[in-house]
């Protein structure tokens, strides 16, 4: 069959955009964030995606995947996917390349939705006119003022119902950490995120502490790759505290493999990485046959049309770093109000555009 839309070309760039601020959790610190966007064409539209990444990624999307999209279809996402995942068997699937995948995905889903003069999330069907997001930042490198002032303003001035700190680079200092953060946010709901930092032991001992904190949700408690831990750990938390993980999942196995083992009670799973809306899309699938919600983790103006289209979803991630970065980047990036973000469906595809003034300052 000749190619409705065939896809006139494919292409990526990375950019690295300091933080506000040095940022640092449980295993990891850092002063910059790497974001790599896709751009597909075809029918005189522009698709647009993203992911969080190396510049290596955009790359492999360069070099390697974009010639093999180069007069498919823009409208069959599906036949694009497996190409490209087939490209990249010899050099490994996950990591850098999962991230390009994801990124050309989501790309793709924009231009279709651009094609049909839709919002990427009537194009899908929606279930919600809006996601509940939580504030997440609170890194282990804030001091207390600036840990108080963070995750109470999320409260105050969005409307946040929750919000999320990391812990773990100092397990000793993390108790008055928790301590700073109740006060400033009062009876809305703590999450605290441990990056996998601690041993099973020593987050059980967390666990503890946090209880007598009404934290509400422990993140990555240990390694993710520890899906013995984080069942272990499931099963002898204090009953108020649930366990979640799964932004370093790469594909639906290692979704099914978390989601089979009863490591979590909440699934996380990241669009940027997992392979993209399509990826996102069948992790929910994965979510609603096991009767598990799911969380979107970070990238709040790429999951916001996805997040309004799936089951069982809980909230999203309103991370710092990315929607300080997304506002700078993108006009119509997502904003909190009221605890939620929406989509605009005055506009087509994701409803974002490019500042590529802006975003040369940062090109790599």
């Amino acid at each position: 069959m000749r190619p409705e839309f065939p896809l006139t070309r494919v292409h990526a760039a990375a950019f690295q955009v300091p933080t506000d601020a040095p940022e640092a959790d449980g295993t990891l610190a850092w002063t910059s964030t790497v974001i790599v966007i896709a751009q597909a064409e075809a029918g005189g539209e522009t698709g647009l995606g993203y992911t969080y990444s190396a510049g290596q990624a955009a790359t492999l999307v360069n070099d390697k995947l974009a010639p093999l999209l180069h007069g498919v279809d823009a409208c069959d996402i599906q036949a694009a996917q497996q190409s490209i995942r087939r490209q990249v068997r010899n050099i490994g699937a996950s990591g850098i390349a999962a991230t390009a995948i994801s990124a050309v995905d989501a790309a793709l889903w924009d231009l279709k939705a651009r094609l049909f003069g839709l919002p990427l999330a009537r194009l899908l069907g929606m279930l919600r006119p809006t996601v509940p997001v939580y504030g997440s930042g609170g890194f282990t490198s804030y001091d207390d003022g600036r840990l108080r002032d963070q995750l109470g303003a999320w409260v105050e001035r969005d409307g946040c119902r929750w919000v999320k700190m990391k812990i773990g680079s100092d397990p000793d200092r993390d108790p008055q950490r928790i301590a700073a953060a109740r006060a400033a946010i009062g009876e809305a709901g703590l999450f605290v995120d441990a990056n996998g930092a601690l041993s099973r032991k020593r987050a059980l001992a967390m666990a503890e502490l946090c209880a007598a904190h009404r934290v509400l949700w422990f993140e990555e408690p240990v390694s993710s790759d520890d899906l013995a831990g984080l069942r272990l750990l499931r099963d002898r938390m204090p009953a108020s505290i649930e366990v979640a993980a799964g932004e370093y999942a790469w594909n639906l196995d290692d979704i099914r493999r978390m989601l089979e083992a009863g490591a979590v009670d909440v699934q996380q799973a990241d669009a940027t990485r997992c392979g993209g809306i399509t990826g996102f899309l069948a992790a929910a699938a994965l979510c609603e046959a096991h009767h598990i919600d799911l969380s979107g983790h970070c990238a709040p103006s790429l999951h916001c049309h996805v997040a309004c289209a799936v089951p069982r979803l809980r909230h999203l991630e309103y991370f710092h770093d990315h929607v300080r970065l997304e506002a700078m980047l993108f006009d119509g990036a997502a904003r909190a109000r009221d605890g939620a973000i929406a989509p605009d469906l005055t506009r087509p595809g994701l409803g974002l555009t490019l500042k590529a003034a802006d975003a040369a300052r940062y090109a790599l």
